[in-house]
């Protein structure tokens, strides 16, 4: 790792340093919190989790060749270095940003309500047609996940896609201040998170925090479709770019086709100077959300100097999906629609929208959808409403908040809509429920932990 040293760090923390004389100046070679991700020379913060203390397994790092652990607590008869911190949370952030500022990389922030996942994968991958990029791997995208994320980027990396998600004011300028992003990538202004932000205009607030960090002569690309992101202007004196489906946008979709779960077809429009470029694009991953997505990874590309023909070629050949997010699993019995990882309702809604373009029986498994706040209620009936509009044959909802998702499909479908208060008893019943062919829908919030629902169905 360029330039971190036991003696940058400790002024970077202002710890204090214990039995590190003559080690002072060898460079670290990595930072992990987790001991068995220890190798020759690398730096252990020392984290108290939920199920296991970091402490408790200090010495044991050394001793498997650590350089040295930092610890929030004093380490008597502890043989080995070690940086002693008030709080290793705010250490490893104030590492963290030390370490980004040792980088030639460009840093592009992504953030949004609803998919900000795939965003990133969609960029990384479009920008890895020239570039070596560096990008979050997993739910690295919190106050925890971002330093690591920052901490693993190589040398010789040139991009590094960061994604940055929040649930409380104040978070989301301390993530900028790590990321310090050269190009911010916001996906829309959605409901989640209403808990903590109050309404969509906090949760704008809360998220354009990103700004405060944004280098001079940076980019902004925002969903010109959404009506809370289109207010903004200029940041720093910036014009932010807009993507979307409407012709105000600096990057379009025209002549849009659906092809079911097999993606879709559509014209990129830019226009520039008066000017028009078009070019056909046959995206391989199912949605119109999807497109979004796409038109966002365009916008960065052009600003990151890839020809077209790199983008289409990149766009054309991306992967479908990753496992809890817009992943299509297809068994001997099912198609998949493996989008538990996390859910609001603009992205069940969403979720639901590509459910319906598949051939033959639908059927939605959705639970819980938390953080909404006061409304919460309110928002899983009109869920429920939205989905059975859709014409979903078949709706189990998930969860105690979730009987109210099934009174509002109830109250609009003739079709068979069921309950089931927990996770374990909806799949004691599936078996009876499914029928060979089915497409299957599974989306919820995190917690609900719906992923052991697409584990059973892969079995």
């Amino acid at each position: 790792m360029k330039n971190v040293t036991l003696r940058q760090l400790q002024k970077v923390t202002m710890g204090r340093l214990f039995h590190a004389a003559g080690v002072m100046d060898v460079e670290i070679s990595a930072i992990v919190s987790d001991s068995r991700k220890v190798r020759d020379d690398c730096l252990f913060i020392c984290i108290k989790g939920a199920k296991a203390d970091g402490h408790d397994f200090a010495q044991t790092v050394i001793e498997n060749g650590a350089l040295a652990v930092v610890s929030e607590k004093e380490l008597p008869g502890f043989e080995g270095p070690y940086l002693l911190v008030d709080s290793t949370f705010e250490a490893t952030k104030a590492i963290a940003q030390y370490y980004r500022e040792q980088l030639d990389v460009v840093f592009i922030g992504v953030t949004g309500s609803v998919g900000k996942t795939s965003t990133k994968e969609f960029i990384a991958e479009v920008l890895s047609r020239r570039y070596r990029v560096h990008k979050t791997q997993g739910n690295l995208n919190n106050e925890w996940g971002v330093p690591f994320t920052i901490f693993r980027i190589k040398e010789g990396t040139d991009v590094a896609v960061i994604e940055m998600g929040i649930n409380h004011f104040g978070e989301m300028d301390r993530l900028a201040k790590m990321v310090q992003p050269d190009i911010v990538v916001m996906t829309n202004i959605g409901q989640s998170h209403l808990e903590f932000l109050g309404s969509r205009d906090g949760i704008l607030k809360a998220k354009a925090e990103v700004f405060h960090y944004l280098s001079d002569d940076g980019k902004v690309v925002l969903n010109g479709d959404d009506d809370k992101l289109s207010l903004i202007k200029s940041v720093k004196g910036i014009r932010p770019q807009l993507f979307g489906f409407g012709s105000q946008n600096d990057v379009c979709a025209e002549n849009v086709v659906l092809h079911g779960i097999k993606g879709s077809s559509f014209d990129i429009v830019m226009r520039d100077h008066g000017g028009k470029l078009s070019m056909r694009i046959n995206l391989p991953v199912p949605g119109k959300q999807m497109i979004y997505n796409a038109l966002a990874a365009y916008l960065v590309a052009v600003n990151m100097d890839l020809s077209p023909i790199q983008i289409k070629e990149a766009l054309e050949h991306l992967s479908t999906g990753m496992a809890g997010r817009n992943n299509i699993v297809k068994t001997d019995r099912y198609t998949i629609l493996d989008d538990c990882y996390n859910a609001s309702p603009a992205s069940v809604e969403s979720a639901v929208d590509v459910l319906k373009l598949t051939d033959g029986r639908k059927v939605a498994i959705l639970g819980d959808m938390l953080e909404l706040g006061e409304d919460t209620e309110k928002y899983h009936y009109q869920v429920g409403k939205y989905v059975a509009e859709a014409g979903i044959d078949l709706i189990i909802c998930v969860g105690p908040i979730s009987e109210k998702m099934q009174l509002g499909a109830k109250l609009s479908t003739d079709n068979e809509v069921r309950h089931f208060i927990n996770v374990d008893d909806c799949i004691r019943f599936l078996p009876d429920l499914l029928r060979r062919g089915d497409n299957i829908l599974v989306k919820a919030s995190h917690s609900m932990n719906f992923s052991k629902i697409v584990e059973f169905l892969k079995s």
